[in-house]
């Protein structure tokens, strides 16, 4: 038995971790067993300096490092994590954010956006190098960026950053909105990227109206039964 791994995606404050908790419910009500994963794990040892890059603690940020360089620091946290990880021991893994956030933020930043995009080197370095493995789906949520800035700034504490103020990446609105073309553009490129419209006019949609989306897609891509 495979597991199927789907991903979470999205810009900053998109609503990523509310998606991530009602597809593992709604997945686990229909009788699947869930495991789970979130990217980065500022705990770990790769994860804790792509959190010091991201806040600037030590005077270096993430903005300012070569686009591979950084693409690498967190690959090296996602193959770390996978490495007692087995495939089939659980029906699906959910996993909040993958490769593909990977390739898009490190395609697009302020000192790269006019550079050929590396969508395809990143998938290589953790597709191909490192073994992890593929999703059988990526769920982009889109939303606009106005109201995704809005919702980072109600995040509270967050120890990564040291407080309540966003990190590098959250203070762009350049990069969250070429980001969300780049998501965009991976979904015309490539199959098993999806995008799930998040926005009534100026508004986001309910949640629950946005994770039955989700299992609908999931129920098309024949991921779980239709009759469920």
């Amino acid at each position: 038995m495979k597991t199927k791994i789907i991903t979470i995606e999205g810009i900053d404050g998109s609503g990523k971790t509310v998606q991530f908790n009602k597809l593992r419910e709604g997945l686990t009500a229909r009788g699947y067993s869930v495991d789970t994963k979130s990217f980065p794990v500022y705990e770990s040892f790769f994860g804790s300096q792509v959190g010091r890059l991201l806040s600037g603690e030590e005077g270096v940020l993430a903005t300012d490092v070569d686009q591979k360089s950084m693409a690498l620091w967190f690959a090296l946290d996602r193959f770390e994590a996978f490495r007692d990880w087995r495939d089939g021991e659980y029906d699906f893994l959910i996993i909040n954010r993958y490769v593909l956030s990977n390739a898009v933020y490190q395609s697009i930043r302020d000192r790269d956006h006019e550079k050929p995009d590396i969508i395809d080197w990143v998938f290589e370095l953790e597709y191909g190098h490192f073994g992890l493995p593929r999703p059988d789906l990526n769920v982009f949520f889109d939303v606009n960026t106005e109201r995704a800035g809005q919702n980072v700034d109600r995040k509270g504490f967050r120890e990564y950053v040291g407080g309540e103020c966003r990190d590098v990446y959250e203070r762009s609105s350049g990069i969250q909105e070429r980001a969300s073309a780049m998501y965009r553009l991976a979904s015309e490129r490539y199959e098993d990227v999806c995008v799930v419209n998040c926005m009534d006019g100026a508004s986001m949609r309910a949640p629950d109206d946005i994770a039955r989306d989700v299992m609908l897609l999931l129920s098309e891509r024949g991921l779980i039964e239709n009759n469920e």
